[in-house]
């Protein structure tokens, strides 16, 4: 196995971690979150986003960004192959960092200055209605976005045996 190989499996890996994470926050901890109160929700957010700053998650999250384009770039000359993986790049690129970086962040950010022991009710339920929905909305944006990305560059490790 050669060293490009090797680490256009990497990318595979990380291509298919991101997928699965954002996945798994679709179908499955927003659906959970979104049963809990306004202030259990907001306090359970509060804490997965300050948890999730860990460095396993960045491994993955910032080394798909390392991966994708120099695979892309290791591909020139490999015509089909040279063109999923720049495919797979600019929409994980734009639909999952992009998103992730100037949308769900900033959310998460003005979340977590939300004091919820000084708020009432009413400032909570407000506070929810403004993170919860459009969150979700854009987490579906970077699971298909990266879901996309993983299917890319799994059809460009299949196309590279066959040849």
């Amino acid at each position: 196995m050669k060293t490009n190989d090797v680490l256009l499996l990497i990318t595979a890996l990380f291509s298919a971690l991101m997928a699965g994470f954002f996945y798994s926050y679709s179908c499955s901890v927003m659906p959970g979150l979104g049963k809990l109160s306004d202030d259990e929700f907001i306090k359970a957010m509060q804490s997965i986003n300050r948890e999730i700053q860990n460095p396993v998650f960045f491994l993955s999250f910032f080394g798909i960004l390392i991966f994708l384009p120099l695979s892309t770039f290791l591909s020139y000359g490999t015509s089909l192959g040279f063109w999923l993986l720049g495919a797979a790049t600019l929409v994980y690129f734009a639909g999952a960092f992009g998103v992730t970086i100037f949308g769900n962040i900033p959310l998460n950010n003005a979340l977590d200055k939300f004091d919820l022991l000084q708020a009432t009710k009413e400032m909570i339920a407000a506070q929810r209605n403004l993170f919860e929905t459009k969150w979700n909305s854009l987490n579906i944006i970077r699971t298909f976005s990266s879901s996309l990305a993983a299917v890319l560059v799994l059809i460009s490790c299949i196309l590279k045996e066959k040849s």
